[in-house]
């Protein structure tokens, strides 16, 4: 049996990763100092082959629990912009020096996938491809993209460059471009869009999930490569977003030609790489939209799901 290690585990994807990971009789490791809770992991405790340990990546004593895994899922971060614009030096010591302490408490032999982001590629005309040069604009992708450079350079790894995820998950971000439109149209019935035009690329949290296992099923073939994640299919512009919305959620949308959005983000992917190896995406914007629909009425909105809250 395989021994899965999942750093920030408690976290947005980890909460949606853990029960396919369990499901597959893989042994995980969730290793979270429980900054947004983790009340939501209570549902696995029963099971033989989960274990959770708090703790923070930074920690000195981070070796305990590396040892003897197999295979190392890497989300522990700050993540997005907000959260990182708020605290940068936190983000710099999460983000960077965390990964650089998780590396230095690996063996050669261990496995280590790693959750980076779109957000790498700041604001290009041209469409991304996994050659394109870096464009980082923002603390959080300056962050992730020294982070992606160190866990390249120590080899034995995959790294996964994902779209801006959306949908909903037992640990809930509503910080999230699609998540926060919906909210807003539902919970005020207007919502106000700077920068209409701008492109960004969507992901449905469960299929980021997927894309790990499948990552660790087809490892030998996909090692040691950097993926974008995602589908040429759910390059949207925002007006594109909000169309959507507005089809399903009645109220306002301005999109005002005054002002600007801090998230400066502003690119087209291509997913041909990581398509050529068999992975697809199975669920659409419209899907994740509907699904916000039906769950934000039971949420009972606290800070905790806003990462920079």
């Amino acid at each position: 049996m395989k021994k899965i290690l999942i750093t920030g585990g408690a976290g947005y994807i980890g909460s949606v990763l853990i029960p396919i990971l369990l499901q597959k009789n893989y042994h995980v490791t969730v290793y979270d100092n429980l900054m947004y809770g983790g009340d939501h992991l209570v549902h696995y405790v029963s099971n033989k082959n989960f274990e959770f340990v708090k703790g923070d990546i930074r920690s000195s004593s981070l070796s305990r629990v590396t040892k003897n895994k197999d295979i190392i899922i890497h989300l522990a971060a700050i993540v997005g912009y907000p959260a990182c614009s708020r605290d940068p030096k936190l983000a710099t010591n999460v983000n960077v020096k965390g990964t650089k302490n998780l590396l230095k408490n690996l063996s050669k032999n261990q496995i280590i996938f790693y959750a980076s982001t779109g957000s790498n590629y700041g604001s290009l005309d041209e469409v991304c491809t996994e050659e394109s040069k870096l464009n980082p604009l923002t603390v959080y992708a300056k962050t992730k993209t020294t982070a992606e450079k160190l866990v390249i350079n120590r080899g034995n790894f995959m790294a996964f460059r994902f779209a801006t995820a959306f949908g909903i998950a037992p640990r809930m971000r509503l910080d999230l471009l699609v998540n926060d439109f919906v909210y807003k149209m539902m919970s005020q019935n207007y919502l106000v869009v700077y920068e209409k035009n701008f492109m960004r690329t969507f992901i449905h949290i469960k299929d980021i999930a997927r894309s790990f296992v499948y990552g660790i099923e087809n490892f030998k073939k996909m090692k040691n490569e950097v993926y974008n994640v995602g589908n040429e299919k759910l390059n949207y512009s925002k007006e594109d977003v909000c169309n959507i919305i507005k089809s399903k959620v009645p109220g306002y949308i301005y999109f005002s030609e005054i002002g600007e959005d801090k998230d400066k983000r502003d690119y087209v992917v291509s997913y041909k790489k990581i398509a050529k190896t068999g992975f697809k995406l199975q669920y659409t914007v419209d899907q994740g939209i509907d699904e916000l629909i039906k769950t934000i009425p039971l949420l009972d909105f606290k800070s905790k799901f806003f990462n920079a809250s």
